[in-house]
């Protein structure tokens, strides 16, 4: 099983990434997952992604895609995977398909989370993270403790924004996925793998509907 997840930052992606992969005993694959890893492990695609992000230039697609195309070749990506965050745009998908037809490898589907802009402004400047583990909150529907400890790491701590959870940022980042990103949506329509989903729903309900979609994929494997 093979899946791509798309959607503005905050629609969900991750979340039910995570979920699908411990259901189907696949890996959720995340771009900046692997580029810390190979920075890290400063493999010959690590050390030249890092030349890129210390002048503060945006990986080049070439590198991004050598990773993944490295990270799909491990044990635990042959029976499947989900990726969440890549492809960002319509050349990363095309190269992308080619390395797929090279590998005897095929997308089953493209679930696109559907959220209004006004919904996704509220979640991401309503996010607080934990300061010393970094646990996620929210103050709708999730907010930190009264008491200030920790749920995850037990401990006391300040709960802070990220920077990239100010309004200005997360309106900018919508508006990059505008221009990049969306595009992929008709790109995979024409594909007949485009699946679009209301990530506006609670997060049982929109499992739901991701289940009842990739579970005749599941059955193929």
């Amino acid at each position: 099983m093979e899946l791509i997840f798309i959607g503005y930052p905050g629609s969900g992606k991750g979340t039910q990434a995570s979920y699908l992969a411990e259901k189907y005993g696949i890996p959720q694959i995340s771009t900046g997952d692997i580029l810390r890893k190979a920075v890290a492990e400063q493999t010959p695609l690590g050390i030249e992604a890092k030349k890129a992000i210390d002048t503060g230039e945006l990986v080049p697609d070439n590198v991004v895609i050598g990773m993944i195309e490295e990270r799909l070749k491990e044990k635990d990506a042959q029976a499947g995977f989900i990726l969440d965050g890549f492809p960002r745009t319509i050349k990363q998908a095309q190269e992308f398909d080619r390395i797929l037809y090279k590998i005897g490898r095929y997308i089953g589907a493209v679930l696109s989370l559907e959220v209004s802009k006004r919904r996704i402004l509220k979640r991401l400047t309503s996010r607080r993270v934990c300061s010393d583990c970094n646990h996620v909150y929210n103050l709708i529907y999730d907010p930190p403790p009264d008491s200030g400890v920790c749920v995850s790491c037990k401990k006391a701590v300040t709960f802070f924004q990220r920077k990239d959870d100010s309004e200005s940022t997360v309106k900018h980042r919508m508006d990059v996925y505008e221009e990049l990103t969306r595009p992929l949506k008709e790109y995979y329509d024409g594909q007949g793998k485009l699946c679009e989903v209301d990530g506006s729903l609670n997060i049982d309900k929109v499992r739901e509907k991701i289940i009842a979609i990739t579970s005749p994929l599941g059955k193929r494997l």
